[in-house]
């Protein structure tokens, strides 16, 4: 690179000096027999300010240099968060290191946040183009982008999700949510929408459409809902909203333990006597359980052998009956004469 400014040179070659940044040193360079300098292998690290001083140590003249790429081409990507606004967003291929001009069509730029919105778009077309014009002091480059809006429409998450149990359901958990704020008109385009939940540590996700009929009884569950366009098959489906966490209704078991008891697991210690009334009642139960198993086995084999014996009688019944009827037969044969 050759940096030349001829201004107040006089006609005689006299020795000069230059300076990066005043005091920097000078990256890989030459200077020619007219003065100028040459730099060799130029890279970002030699941009700055330049001086030129001659032999006294006087100020010459300066100059600033600033390294730059000519434009490449866009990676441009486009949000479709309902049917009436789309929003698209770019990334240099190139780093030019210069300011830059946009011109996109159609599209309203803000080039500050690197992006631009079309308003209104006309959905009903299959596929819609952008024709993005790049421009900088070194060159222009021109990016073509194509889009299917039918394809891209994903809408934002569903806003405003609550989850609350139903009394007298200890594994039901009633979803309530509201549209994104995005989506305007939901009557004219409806959506269809989502849930999914699990309970609370737990690695692996079920699905609902409305109401959640099977959550583990007494044990607090994350809850989430998505969103789809309803009509729209091809679209995608929202992010899930942020994770809701909610219990199912918990019975009455706030009423059999004392208030100071109802989160044992928060106020006593695994060894102390909360837990030790909880093992007791466990066993109590343990107890009434075998008992009715005993009455029940005895009242099977009471009726067991009780059908056996009337089933025993019958028969001797009948046997005692045949018996007679031919001791009656025999009897009436020896009464007839002969």
């Amino acid at each position: 690179m050759h940096i030349d400014k001829s201004i107040n040179r006089p006609n005689k070659v006299t020795p000069v000096e230059w300076r990066l940044n005043l005091s920097s040193p000078l990256p890989r360079h030459r200077v020619a027999s007219d003065g100028a300098l040459v730099l060799l292998h130029v890279d970002q690290s030699a941009q700055g300010n330049y001086s030129c001083y001659d032999n006294r140590g006087l100020l010459l003249h300066s100059i600033k240099l600033r390294l730059g790429y000519p434009p490449g081409l866009l990676s441009v990507s486009c949000r479709v968060p309902n049917h009436t606004h789309v929003r698209c967003s770019w990334q240099e291929s190139v780093k030019t290191f210069l300011p830059a001009e946009y011109l996109w069509r159609p599209c309203v730029v803000d080039a500050a946040l690197h992006h631009c919105d079309i308003t209104q778009p006309a959905f009903w077309q299959t596929t819609h183009f952008l024709r993005i014009t790049e421009s900088n002091p070194l060159g222009t480059i021109h990016t073509t982008y194509q889009m299917r809006l039918h394809e891209l429409l994903k809408p934002d998450p569903p806003e405003s999700v609550m989850v609350l149990g139903e009394d007298g359901f200890p594994t039901r958990l009633n979803v309530s949510w509201s549209y994104p704020s995005s989506w305007p008109t939901h009557t004219a385009f409806p959506l269809v929408f989502q849930i999914r939940y699990r309970p609370l540590g737990s690695m692996h996700w079920s699905q609902s459409p409305f109401v959640i009929f099977d959550a583990l009884a007494g044990h607090h569950h994350q809850v989430q809902v998505r969103a789809q366009d309803e009509v729209n098959s091809d679209s995608q489906w929202s992010e899930w909203s942020p994770q809701f966490v909610a219990r199912p209704w918990a019975g009455q078991q706030h009423m059999e333990f004392p208030s100071e008891v109802l989160f044992p697991e928060y106020t006593f210690p695994d060894n102390t006597k909360p837990e030790t009334s909880t093992a007791k009642s466990h066993s109590e139960d343990e107890g009434n359980l075998g008992l009715v198993i005993v009455l029940v086995l005895f009242f099977v084999i009471f009726t067991t052998v009780l059908s056996l014996i009337l089933i025993m009688w019958a028969r001797q019944r009948r046997r005692d009956h045949v018996t007679k009827q031919e001791l009656t037969s025999m009897v009436k044969m020896k009464s007839l004469p002969i």
